[in-house]
C-alpha cells in the first residue's frame, strides 16, 4: 500500500500529533492533548479539529470504542521521516545529499555517538 504522505506535506501540528501516537500507541484526543501540552498551550479542540482533518487525508484512522475514539496512525516514523527528508534534499539542496549533511552538521553539534554513527555510514557507502 502506497504511503498517503507520498503526495501530502504534513504540517507542523501534524508532525507534533504523529510523535505523540509513534510514542504513545494508539491514542485517544485526550491524551494526545495532554502529551502535546505537556511542551506548549494547545487547546483540546485545536487538537480534536487537526486529528479530524488528518484522517480525512488518509494519515490516522479512528475506532470507537465505548464512547471514547481511539486513533492510530497510518504511516510509521521511519517511512515518514523518509519522505520528507526526501523532499526537503530535492526542494532545498537540488538532490545534493553532500550539502543536506554537511548544512545539518554545520547548524548542529552531533553527540559523539551520532559521529561514530555517521562514520560508520560512510564507511559503508565506500565499500559498495
Amino acid at each position: 500500500m502506497a504511503s498517503p504522505l507520498k503526495n501530502i506535506q504534513p504540517t507542523d501540528s501534524e508532525l507534533e500529533i504523529l510523535k505523540v501516537l509513534w510514542e504513545n500507541g494508539p491514542s485517544t484526543v485526550r491524551l494526545v492533548n495532554d502529551r502535546l501540552n505537556e511542551r506548549r498551550k494547545v487547546g483540546y479542540t485545536t487538537t480534536l479539529k487537526i486529528m479530524q482533518i488528518m484522517t480525512e487525508k488518509g494519515i490516522l484512522t479512528r475506532r470507537k470504542k465505548d464512547r471514547t475514539h481511539i486513533y492510530t496512525t497510518l504511516v510509521n516514523e521511519n517511512e515518514t521521516q523518509s519522505l520528507m527528508v526526501d523532499k526537503l534534499l530535492q526542494n532545498a539542496f537540488g538532490g545534493s545529499a553532500g550539502k543536506l549533511v554537511m548544512q545539518a552538521l554545520g547548524n548542529n553539534k552531533p553527540s559523539a555517538d551520532e559521529l561514530k554513527k555517521i562514520k560508520e555510514i560512510i564507511r559503508n557507502f565506500e565499500k559498495k
